[in-house]
């Protein structure tokens, strides 16, 4: 029985965001006052959860979390928003970061990372979610790295967002070719992420590559491409502020139409829409487009 659209894994935390003019340490004094500093439940795979409930898929939620203030924080908000979250203990508290977040929306994250390098999720624990959910979306984080048989031999569709990738990396290199669906940042390829996307599609299962250039848009590049296809961004009718969260609204935008087999091209353009929303709102994972939205953008 499938009781779930999506079933993400992995990718929990909570972000502490400091707003600052410019992403540079001031060169007088040693202090600063800055805006009120706020923390939020963020990272990936809740960034990609959230935007998929809001976008009205089923969405189960897996992973860690701390019995800590975080953990409670996490917990309270993912009640409030009425998202499925199944949890067990994180070895060492609720990961978090810190975002430098600059006057133009853009960032920098510090992350602890607290999860130990091979702490995983254990296979009791994720596989009667994985049976009952169509589509699994995998976080880079390492706790799901031992999930890929099972949802190879169940015959569900993967994916996973490999964030700013070098193409080299063997952490992510795991993830880039065990998926049916592979998005990354160009952030680390020199704005030219050809060689690392036709890799990718050369070496793994997946069927497509998406690498995401902010605000220069977006790259598709499928096993049918002689080259990688530019999707422009979608004016959000609203000034950009944070950026923290557009990557995981991206994603979701893009499998909210991938799962109701609409064309790639469509795809392309719904993910466009949720992440260009997202960069509306101050905070991390603070806002979404929700599935009338999406139709809105996608007709204008």
């Amino acid at each position: 029985m499938i009781d779930y659209d999506i079933l993400i894994v992995g990718g929990l935390g909570v972000d502490t965001i400091v707003r600052v003019d410019r992403l540079e340490v001031p060169s007088g004094g040693d202090s600063l006052a800055v805006p009120p500093v706020l923390d939020y439940p963020a990272h990936t795979g809740n960034g990609v959860a959230l935007a998929c409930l809001a976008l009205g898929l089923r969405t189960k939620f897996a992973d860690f979390l701390g019995d800590d203030p975080q953990g409670a924080l996490v917990l309270a908000e993912y009640a409030r928003r009425g998202l499925d979250f199944s949890h067990l203990p994180a070895p060492n508290g609720t990961p978090r970061s810190v975002n430098l977040v600059d006057r133009e929306g853009r960032r920098f994250s510090f992350y602890d990372g607290r999860h130990p390098a091979d702490a995983r999720l254990p296979r009791a624990f994720w596989l009667p979610l994985l049976e009952r959910s169509a589509h699994v979306h995998l976080s880079i984080t390492g706790v799901n790295r031992d999930m890929y048989p099972d949802v190879e031999r169940l015959g569900r569709t993967s994916s996973t967002d490999l964030h700013a990738w070098d193409g080299v990396e063997e952490h992510h290199l795991h993830y880039a070719l065990r998926s049916d669906l592979v998005f990354l940042s160009a952030a680390r390829l020199a704005d030219r992420p050809e060689a690392a996307m036709r890799a990718v599609l050369e070496r793994g299962r997946a069927e497509l590559v998406v690498a995401t250039a902010g605000a220069d848009g977006a790259f598709l590049l499928t096993r049918a491409d002689a080259a990688p296809r530019h999707f422009p961004t979608v004016d959000p009718g609203a000034p950009v502020v944070d950026s923290n969260g557009a990557g995981d609204a991206f994603v979701a935008g893009f499998l909210h139409r991938r799962l109701a087999g609409r064309p790639v091209e469509e795809c392309m353009r719904a993910g466009a829409a949720a992440g260009a929303y997202t960069c509306t709102v101050a905070g991390t994972h603070t806002a979404f487009l929700d599935a009338p939205g999406l139709e809105r953008a996608l007709a204008g």
